[in-house]
């Protein structure tokens, strides 16, 4: 394996070569697996290489070129920099969202989510029907979320909300690169007021406890936006308050309201929103066995149903 101190006598290197080298000087800060995951991402990048093929032609040389790009993403990469801000791109559901220091990077559960609401609402849909439902994304960021459900729901109409306008201008460019058409509301949910109905309400809110920075790693800390992250310890449901008491006027009478939870906070979401009269209230865990997502029907299916 080579050292730091070594790289600068090579004018190439193999695939394989940098790729260790990538592993040994991200070890202080990732996990060996994360470490080679954030390789594969960068070497494909600048390679243009699969993972399968980086693995398949590790005994390749890689161009003096391509190797200082590769050892620059390194660079930031030690001092903390996300892989996805060093590339402004992160993948989420099968599409390239360009992100910065405005938006959340797009997880994993985000994914999980949105298939969720997709899979729930794709069978209403076919070439025969003019059927068509209203989407509400509280809290857009980078717009994965409202971007995906119409690219994937075609016949949905969708509007999303975001209190940060360079969180808007991300999530606009985003949904031109895309080619969706969606609309943009600025506007603070704890705030905002609308006559419009809508069929389902998602969000990601703001969820992280102030307690629980101790166990965040530091590129989170440093480069992600705090807007979009965290609550105050004493009222850590203020977003998913808000939101719920919004969609108990704001949903149709079929409607359903999705949420991405912190997972040490399942009971005391599914209570709140009991309390507030939704009904068929799911807590579903992610693919790591983590409480992560809530669906919960409208108020107003209940009362229908008692007419």
């Amino acid at each position: 394996m080579l050292l730091s101190s070594q790289i600068s006598n090579f004018v190439h290197m193999k695939i394989g070569e940098l790729a260790d080298h990538y592993e040994l000087e991200l070890e202080p800060f990732y996990d060996n697996n994360e470490a080679k995951a954030i390789f594969s991402i960068a070497a494909e990048k600048v390679l243009a290489l699969s993972s399968a093929k980086l693995i398949m032609q590790k005994d390749i040389d890689v161009s003096f070129i391509n190797m200082q790009k590769l050892l620059s993403i390194l660079n930031d990469l030690q001092i903390g920099k996300p892989i996805q801000h060093i590339l402004e791109e992160a993948h989420f559901y099968g599409a390239v969202f360009c992100v910065n220091e405005h938006v959340l990077i797009p997880r994993p559960e985000t994914e999980e989510l949105v298939d969720w609401i997709i899979s729930d609402n794709s069978s209403q849909f076919s070439v025969n029907t003019n059927h068509k439902i209203s989407i509400l994304d509280i809290g857009t960021g980078s717009g994965c979320i409202p971007i995906t459900l119409k690219k994937h729901l075609p016949k949905a109409e969708v509007a999303t909300l975001d209190v940060s306008p360079n969180a808007i201008a991300v999530a606009k460019e985003n949904a031109e690169q895309i080619n969706v058409k969606i609309k943009f509301i600025e506007a603070d949910i704890l705030t905002f007021k609308s006559e419009e109905k809508f069929d389902i309400i998602v969000s990601n809110p703001p969820y992280i406890r102030d307690l629980e920075k101790v166990d965040m790693h530091n590129n989170v800390l440093v480069y992600e936006p705090h807007l979009a992250l965290f609550v105050r310890d004493e009222n850590p449901l203020i977003f998913y308050k808000a939101i719920a008491d919004f969609a108990r006027t704001n949903l149709t009478p079929n409607g359903q309201l999705y949420f991405e939870i912190n997972e040490y906070l399942g009971k005391e979401t599914i209570d709140m929103l009991a309390a507030k009269g939704f009904i068929d209230i799911e807590l579903r865990k992610d693919m790591q066995e983590k409480d992560r997502m809530v669906k919960a029907g409208s108020p107003m299916s209940e009362i229908k149903s008692r007419k």
